[in-house]
Parts: structure tokens; C-alpha cells; sequence
């Protein structure tokens, strides 16, 4: 029997089947995804077949070593990790080294490994570490690069485009922010590669559309999770959070009250629920051929908006400045509308998916030196971005996710001598988005 790689698949020439393995009648072979290839190699090895392993393919590599020190919870992930049999994935909140995790299962396994990020910035930041700590060239995958070497880091998007030529170059795959991996097309990475040693590392392990599920199959369950209030004091800056319910203008209330009822009334008269994100998705679908769908769906939207922008919300901002003058703030917004409008008001500083990348480093960077006391963002900051430690958060729109809590959370969490931080989140009352915030299932626990 022998084993080769073929194009993100594993090829089993002999008389045998193995588990998760089909008849490929153009081959005249049995064919199983590459990810399987661990557990076929058990499976052989415990029946005693006789057979020629020629799947992996290694290039040379250094002795990757680093003398780097775990905390005591980086230890225990990392042996709850050795003791899955060097799968599986651990969930750590936002600023507790998830990276100097990675860096030490490189070490420990010193084989060939490839790092997957979903942002050019966090394939940056893994380069940096991993040339710092084993002093070899790092490969990029992503932004135009497309050198591979022993040590590899690459976007999603990359590892997905090359899966089927590089699946078999590499002992351990490194999965960052790994919560978007079971993301459709994503998946097929873990699935075409057959490293037989895995890790994921995430903040939020959790999705709203139940896929992270998928992450037992593809790289392994949980083995380790610790929560916020598990490192608050000793590794992480304690904290508190306000939320704070302000009322809609009179006018607001009434454009409010005719949307939502617009849209209320069809899901009535539809007998329809939205109670997960596939319900909302369906919801959607209908409005490209049913009209009133389609009206209810852009009411929906408007009176969403209304809440969101509230005037009330800018004046209790600017109250909060205020209080924390002397303090560093990041305020998060669900919209470029409001970012700009912010910025215009408070003399604030802005980032937003529009920002050039020098840009947007440029005000981070005067930021950390205290140049800037407040930075005004909408999503572009809540993951993948190293960001300058702040004491105060100020959530005015996009409460809902559970994720983009948690991340925006971890943004003020970073240990800062003698200083508590405040996260503060600013909800419109008697809306839907007091409701949708009241619905997050675990806010302390990343």
C-alpha cells in the first residue's frame, strides 16, 4: 500500500479501504480529503498494514527553538493542548499572548509550520514575533508575497488559493482568530491540508450561525478557555462596565415607532421569527421577489438606523469625554456615517475601512504617545490590528454581536499600573437594540 498527496487529497494505492477514504475510479485508488491523513496513518499503523508513507513533504528547516516564558495559564493551555494530542483550540480574551502560545507549540513540535491570519496586519505581526524569537526568515503568503519557507504565515484568503499545492509542506498549521475559519471556503484550508498536528487560537470561539461546531472536525474542540474575569488584576487591567440607556428625541420616537411596525406587522402577518441570523438570512432571500418583504426589510434597516444615531447618544459622548479627559478613549460605532460625524464634532481623529493603511498607523502611533486622547472607529479596529492600550471604550452603535463585544473589550483590557478600565455601552431605550444587547449570552466570560 502506499500514500501520496495529490492536490489537497490523500491517494491510497492497494487492496485496502481506509476509513473516510472513496473509490476514485479515474485514479484506480481509494481518495480521502488530506485531512484525514493522521487518522489513516493510526488506522494502519494499529492493523499492522504494510504500507509507504510518502504524503508529507518537508523542506529544510532550522531547529526552530525559543526560549520564550509562559504565564502560568499559557502553560496549562499549551499541556491541555499536548494532552489532545496536539490538536484542538483554546480560547483566550483579547490581549493575554494567544500568540506566544503559537510560538511555543513551534518550538515544542519544531517542525515546519504555517501561521493563517485573516488580515495583512496580523500576518505582519506573526512575521515580526517569528523572526524575533527563532531568527530565520519568516514566508508570507498574502499582499503580494508568495514565498514559502519552513516558518510561513499567510491569510485565509491565500492559504485557501494554495491549499491544494502546499497542504503537505507543513507538520503544524497555526489557525489565528480561528472562529472564521468554518466560514464557507475557508473550511476547505483545514480540509486540503494535512498537517497532522493543529491549533487554533481565538477570543471568541462561538458564532452566531452555530458553525463553530465545524472546528471539532477541522482542527479540534475546545481543550482550554479562560475567562476575562480569570486574569482581570494580575494579567489584565481590571475593569467595569456601564451601559447606559438614553432616550430617543420625540421625532425619533415617532419615525422609530412607524418603521418598526412596518416591519413587525409583516413578520406577523407572515408568521415569521427572527431568531438567529439564518432567519434574518431568509428574510433577505424573500425580498428579492416579494415587495412588502422588501419594505419591511429596509424599515427594518431605517428605524435600526434611528437608534443607532441618535442625537441623545452624542450628547451623553460628550459627557463621557468629558469625565475622562485626562484618560485614553476608543469609541466604536456599527457606521461610517456616525465615525465621520464624531470626528467633525469632537475634533476626534477617525479610522475606517476607507483609512489608508499609513494612515491609520499614523494615528495609532500618535495615539500610544498620548498625541491623541480619543480614536473614533467602526469595525476596522475590533480584530487584527495591534492596537495601542486605552483605559476607556465607548460602544455608541453595533451592541448586538456578542463578538464585537468581547473584541472591543479586550482593546482597554491590557495591564496598565494603578488604572481601572471602563468600558461603556450606549444603547437607545425601548429599542431594538436595548434588546439585542440584553440577548449576549456571556459578556465576562472572554
Amino acid at each position: 500500500m502506499k500514500l501520496t498527496f495529490d492536490r489537497g487529497t490523500i491517494l491510497i494505492r492497494g487492496n485496502t479501504r481506509v476509513p473516510n477514504s472513496t473509490w476514485d475510479e479515474r485514479s484506480k485508488s481509494f481518495r480521502a480529503m488530506a485531512f484525514h491523513y493522521r487518522d489513516i496513518i493510526d488506522f494502519l499503523e494499529l492493523s499492522g498494514f504494510d504500507f509507504k508513507d510518502n504524503v508529507l513533504n518537508f523542506m529544510p528547516y532550522p531547529k526552530l527553538k525559543s526560549s520564550i516564558t509562559l504565564r502560568n495559564y499559557q502553560k496549562q493551555a499549551i499541556d491541555a493542548w499536548i494532552a489532545s494530542g496536539k490538536r484542538g483550540v483554546i480560547v483566550l480574551p483579547t490581549g493575554s499572548g494567544k500568540t506566544i502560545i503559537g510560538i511555543k507549540a513551534i518550538s515544542l513540535q519544531n517542525t515546519p509550520t504555517i501561521v493563517v491570519a485573516p488580515t495583512l496586519d496580523l500576518v505582519d505581526q506573526w512575521r515580526s514575533r517569528l523572526e524575533e524569537e527563532f531568527n530565520v526568515e519568516v514566508g508570507v503568503l498574502g499582499g503580494g508575497e508568495r514565498e514559502i519557507k519552513a516558518l510561513t504565515v499567510s491569510t485565509y484568503d491565500s492559504a485557501y488559493i494554495h491549499a491544494d499545492r502546499l497542504g503537505n509542506r507543513f507538520g503544524l498549521i497555526i489557525f489565528d482568530e480561528v472562529h472564521h475559519l468554518p466560514a464557507a471556503g475557508y473550511r476547505n484550508i483545514a480540509e486540503m491540508f494535512a498537517s497532522p498536528f493543529r491549533m487554533g487560537l481565538t477570543a471568541t470561539f462561538e458564532r452566531e450561525d452555530g458553525l463553530h461546531t465545524e472546528l471539532n472536525r477541522l482542527v479540534g474542540g475546545k481543550v482550554f478557555e479562560m475567562m476575562v474575569k480569570d486574569l482581570t488584576g494580575l494579567y489584565l487591567s481590571p475593569f467595569r462596565l456601564e451601559k447606559i440607556a438614553v432616550e430617543l428625541t420625540e421625532d425619533e420616537k415617532r419615525e422609530y415607532a412607524i418603521n418598526q411596525k412596518i416591519f413587525s406587522n409583516y413578520l406577523l402577518r407572515s408568521n415569521l421569527a427572527i431568531r438567529n441570523p439564518l432567519d434574518f438570512q431568509k428574510l433577505v432571500m424573500r425580498s428579492g421577489r416579494d415587495p412588502q418583504a422588501r419594505q419591511a426589510l429596509l424599515a427594518r434597516n431605517k428605524a435600526r438606523d434611528i437608534a443607532f444615531n441618535s442625537i441623545s447618544k452624542i450628547e451623553k459622548l460628550s459627557e463621557i469625554l468629558k469625565r475622562h479627559s485626562d484618560g485614553k478613549a476608543f469609541i466604536f460605532t456599527e457606521h461610517n456615517k456616525l465615525v465621520h460625524s464624531i470626528s467633525k464634532k469632537f475634533l476626534i481623529p477617525s479610522i475606517t475601512y476607507r483609512t489608508t493603511g499609513k494612515e491609520r498607523n499614523e494615528i495609532l502611533n500618535r495615539f500610544r504617545s498620548g498625541i491623541y486622547k480619543a480614536v473614533v472607529t467602526s469595525k476596522v479596529l475590533d480584530e487584527g490590528i495591534d492596537v495601542p492600550d486605552a483605559d476607556v471604550g465607548i460602544i455608541l452603535s453595533g451592541t448586538g454581536s456578542e463578538r464585537a463585544f468581547v473584541q472591543r473589550l479586550g482593546r482597554i483590557l491590557r495591564k496598565k499600573a494603578g488604572k481601572e478600565a471602563v468600558l461603556y455601552e450606549i444603547v437607545s431605550a425601548k429599542t431594538s437594540e436595548t434588546n439585542t444587547a440584553s440577548k449576549r449570552k456571556r459578556p465576562l466570560r472572554q
